[in-house]
């Protein structure tokens, strides 16, 4: 049942903010998360010299700037992002790097209000499950595609046992829209490769298939991780839980963490990453 306008917006609105306070340290904590899963992503898109790009959802630009690389001088990428402060952060990594191809706007990636049939090529990079109405936001971007035009799009593949026992001690303090399981990807259509592309089909994309990426993620300590939790989405998992809590949340982290130690010291963790890629059929 579609969500009523009203929730939907609350949802975004807080979905901004949430990313504007993470803006100075997102993928910033010396923790490879963001980049090397952007960079697959774009990989699969083949984005190619002379064509169109947009990137929905940009962040701190991990899917921009080799979008920007591969489609060249004379190729264009248009980054939008939701939150005020990840773009202005962007733009000015985008004016050190001299780059004259890139449109930066801050717009909702849900409907970007740009022009129809006016993109070659789509990325969405960890994106999707944000949104408040994924389906409607597949058919917006169908629309900003060319016939032919190519969609690509990461979400959540399944983590390893520890990594789940890990994230388990907020559940606790989570209120219902910190359990939501289109980000864990635990049931509904984010929970396997069929449901995705059944997303994708259903939005009018062809073509659809799916690959993965095993992406080992690797952390000092307990401390280390708690500063990367806190540079992206899962900081709202550290906002639900009080004050004088945090220190006893931690500690638990710590000893469930321990089951993951591997011979260079530290931890590793395990994620599987979905990339699902469709497109834009020549006579719709």
């Amino acid at each position: 049942m579609p969500m009523e306008h009203a929730q939907a917006a609350a949802m975004s609105a807080r979905v901004a903010a949430l990313f504007n306070q993470v803006a100075d340290t997102y993928d910033a904590v010396g923790v490879p998360w963001f980049t090397p899963i952007a960079e697959r992503l774009v990989a699969e898109a083949t984005p190619r010299a002379g064509e169109r790009a947009l990137d929905l959802g940009t962040g701190r630009g991990a899917a921009l700037w080799p979008l920007a690389e591969a489609v060249g001088p004379s190729g264009r990428v248009t980054a939008l992002d939701l939150a005020e402060q990840m773009v202005e952060a962007t733009g000015h990594d985008l004016e050190a790097r001299g780059l004259d191809t890139v449109t930066l706007l801050v717009a909702d990636a849900s409907d970007p209000g740009l022009a129809r049939a006016s993109f070659d090529v789509a990325v969405a990079s960890l994106v999707l499950f944000f949104l408040p109405e994924p389906a409607a936001a597949l058919r917006a971007w169908h629309d900003l595609l060319v016939p032919g035009g190519r969609l690509a799009l990461s979400t959540f593949g399944p983590r390893d046992a520890v990594w789940e026992d890990v994230d388990d001690v907020f559940t606790p303090y989570l209120p219902p829209q910190l359990l939501d399981a289109r980000t864990s990807g635990t049931r509904g259509p984010f929970s396997s490769d069929a449901g995705v592309e059944a997303l994708l089909t259903d939005a009018g994309f062809s073509d659809v298939y799916t690959t993965h990426l095993d992406l080992p993620v690797h952390f000092a300590d307990a401390r280390q991780w708690q500063r990367w939790s806190m540079s992206h989405g899962q900081r709202s998992h550290w906002l639900a839980v009080p004050e004088p809590d945090r220190a006893t949340v931690l500690a638990l982290a710590a000893e469930r963490l321990e089951a993951a130690r591997d011979p260079r010291g530290g931890v590793t963790l395990q994620q599987n990453v979905r990339f699902t890629l469709g497109r834009r059929p020549l006579s719709g």
